[in-house]
Parts: C-alpha cells; sequence; structure tokens
C-alpha cells in the first residue's frame, strides 16, 4: 500500500509529490472546479455512482464540460488498486476548468489516509456549534448562480465555520438559515430520530443533495424506518432521539453536545452506526454499476 495515491485522467499512475498543477489553473486562483470524496474500503472505492452522478451536475451547474464517466471510472478503480485493502482511505476526485491561459480541464484521482480526527467522531461522536449561514431558505431557488446544491472548490467559508467553532471548543457545525432552519454541515448532512423515522431538511432549501443520506434512506427504508425530508428547528434536534452527521468518510458521527446542551444517548445509536456502514457499503457495488 502506498502513503498515497495520485491518478490522472489519462490513467497515468503519478509521483504523488509530484508537480501537477499550474500556477493559473483555475482551482489555485479563483477555486473554479469541483470535487468529490469518497471512501475506499476493502481495495475498493464505495458508491462510486451516485458521486459520478452528483460531480455531473456540480459540473453541469459551473459550465464544465460534462466528465467521461468511463475515463473517471478507470481511474477510480486504478486508484483503489494502487491503494490496497489494508487500510481505509480518502479518494477525491477533482475537476477544474483547467488554466487561465486556456486549455483542456484539469482532472485527477488521489487517495490519502483517514484521519485520526475522522476515527475518533465515529467513535466518540461530536460536540456541534450551529451558525447562521446568511441566507433564507429559498435563496437558492432565487439565486441559482450562488451554486449552493453544488459541490465546488470554493470551501472557504465552510473551512472559516469549522475553525470558528474550534475556538469555541466544538468539532463540527450545522448552518441554519436566516428563518432558523437546519440546513446541513459543512461537509455533511444532517439527520434527525424520531421513533422511527428518520428526518432530513429538503435539498431545495439549499442543501447539498448527500450521498450517504440517500443510500441511507434506502437501506433504512427496507428495515422498517419511515424516511422524511422535512423542515428542521434547531429545537427539533434537541428533543429528538438523535442527531448524527453523515458522510462518505466519516459515515455517521453522533452530536452528542448541541449548543454546549449535553444531547442524551441515542437508543438507536448502535443500529444507525450499522445502516450506515451498509448504506455505503452497498451503494454502488462496483464502478460500472448504475
Amino acid at each position: 500500500m502506498a502513503d498515497r495515491v495520485l491518478v490522472t485522467l489519462d490513467h497515468e499512475i503519478r509521483d504523488a509529490d509530484s508537480q501537477l498543477l499550474y500556477a493559473d489553473d483555475l482551482a489555485v486562483v479563483r477555486g473554479d472546479g469541483v470535487f468529490e470524496t469518497l471512501l475506499v474500503h476493502g481495495g475498493r472505492a464505495c458508491k462510486v455512482e451516485p458521486h459520478l452522478s452528483r460531480l455531473c451536475s456540480s459540473a453541469s451547474a459551473l459550465g464544465l464540460p460534462q466528465p467521461d464517466l468511463d475515463d473517471w471510472r478507470f481511474s477510480i478503480d486504478l486508484a483503489a488498486e494502487q491503494w490496497g485493502s489494508d487500510v481505509e482511505g480518502v479518494m477525491r476526485l477533482v475537476y477544474t476548468r483547467g488554466r487561465e491561459s486556456g486549455g483542456e480541464p484539469t482532472a485527477f484521482v488521489m487517495v490519502g489516509p483517514v484521519s485520526d480526527a475522522v476515527s475518533k467522531a465515529r467513535r466518540d461522536g461530536v460536540s456541534v456549534l450551529t451558525l447562521d449561514r446568511g441566507f433564507s431558505v429559498d435563496f437558492s431557488a432565487n439565486a441559482p448562480w450562488q451554486l449552493l446544491g453544488a459541490k465546488t472548490l470554493s470551501y472557504a467559508t465552510n473551512m472559516a465555520a469549522l475553525r470558528y467553532a474550534e475556538g469555541f471548543g466544538a468539532d463540527d457545525v450545522i448552518f441554519v438559515s436566516s428563518e432558523g432552519n437546519v440546513l446541513e454541515g459543512p461537509r455533511s448532512s444532517v439527520v434527525v430520530a424520531r421513533g422511527r423515522t428518520l428526518i432530513t431538511p429538503p435539498h431545495e432549501q439549499g442543501i447539498l443533495p448527500g450521498t450517504t443520506q440517500r443510500a441511507l434512506f434506502s437501506v433504512a427504508q427496507d428495515r422498517g424506518f419511515h424516511c422524511e425530508y422535512a423542515s428542521l428547528r434547531t429545537a427539533d434536534l434537541i428533543v429528538s432521539e438523535g442527531v448524527w452527521l453523515v458522510s462518505s468518510v466519516t459515515k455517521a458521527a453522533r452530536v452528542h453536545t448541541l449548543d454546549g446542551v449535553e444531547l442524551p444517548e441515542s437508543p438507536l445509536a448502535e443500529e444507525f452506526a450499522d445502516l450506515v456502514d451498509l448504506a455505503i457499503e452497498t451503494a454502488g457495488l462496483g464502478s460500472g454499476e448504475a
């Protein structure tokens, strides 16, 4: 197993320490591009097709050429093979507009290790601070150029929110709208349990559609859960029977503290974590499957 793996879309395995981007690549100078993050588990990338579908949607929103999915699938499989099956890895698919001076888009697949912080969040859960995102729930519909439903490389605001929360001793963030509606985390979807009902905020409120959340709902419905897309307020999180931040790499991070309020242990904690594991491992089992 390599420490890091880098594969370009011409299927070339590159030295991960070699130079790749030009200084005028628009990903560098403007954050003009899109990306996806996948978990590599057991020697294969998980949920490949849902991530590629979202990559295409994000590319379309930015006016990028539609990705050649066969090239991406081959490069993903090659990168996962190079990474190996000994330990989990974090795979990033990066697709930018290319150089400001012109030319083809930049595209590559990179794999690196899962961080200790991710392992801790899975095991111990997270403390969360709610932060105002500064817009209403209908902002996305009225201003589609804001790209709220696309996974772009312009992540400076999300990272600034996480640093701000860390300054108050919190591990993560849940964004809320100007009306006080729960939206999403900087890197995750919010899922709440009420008995055997799982609830997440609707994507129409300017939320990035979560591949893990969607896979979770599919698996959960098959196992007797009722799944809903519905508006939530902060108070709904506090009185729920469990709150989680779900994502492809961290999987399920249970929120144990919200704005300094300790939340009770969820009776569904173990079952929920198992459902997310199953969802990630079974959604899009092979890179050629839809």
